[in-house]
């Protein structure tokens, strides 16, 4: 046996490609809303996925929905929704680790870009950033994992 083949893959990671998928921006109540002088009430939607582009190549997007309304008339200000993705080269990495790599780490990479594109969105709509708080994908990830695992436990509690 050569050393070569001996030797244990190296595990490989590299960011092929960071780009915006998708960009929204809608502004259903102007121009009459840019008279308004309150604050408005933010809600946030967030959503990972990961898929396979060949073999060893992945492609993960971040997609974040940003609605601003009026809190008392629930009249909507601004609608953002935008689409961050990366292209990554994965190699040699364990399978049980690489669902980990695709919930936690590819997301917190994008998450930054993701941010700033928000903020830059809003601010060319004419209004105030939007500064989004940092997400632990991590605590994501491992909520989901808990709950698709009381699901299948669930699930099996039913059949019999």
């Amino acid at each position: 046996m050569t050393e070569a083949a001996a030797a244990p893959a190296v595990p490989v990671f590299n960011i092929e490609k960071l780009y915006v998928k998708d960009l929204s921006l809608e502004i259903p109540n102007a121009p009459a809303i840019f008279l308004e002088r309150v604050n408005p009430q933010i809600d946030l939607q967030l959503q990972t996925q990961a898929s396979s582009v060949d073999e060893g190549i992945f492609e993960v997007v971040v997609t974040i929905t940003v609605t601003a309304k009026l809190p008392e008339k629930d009249k909507v200000m601004f609608l953002i929704e935008a689409k961050q993705a990366g292209i990554f080269q994965i190699r040699n990495i364990p399978a049980e680790e690489m669902e980990s790599v695709l919930a936690v780490m590819c997301p917190n990479i994008l998450y930054p870009y993701l941010r700033e594109v928000v903020s830059d969105v809003a601010v060319r709509g004419g209004f105030a950033p939007v500064l989004l708080n940092p997400i632990n994908f991590d605590v994501i990830y491992q909520q989901q994992k808990q709950q698709a695992q009381a699901q299948a436990e669930a699930a099996a509690t039913v059949k019999h």
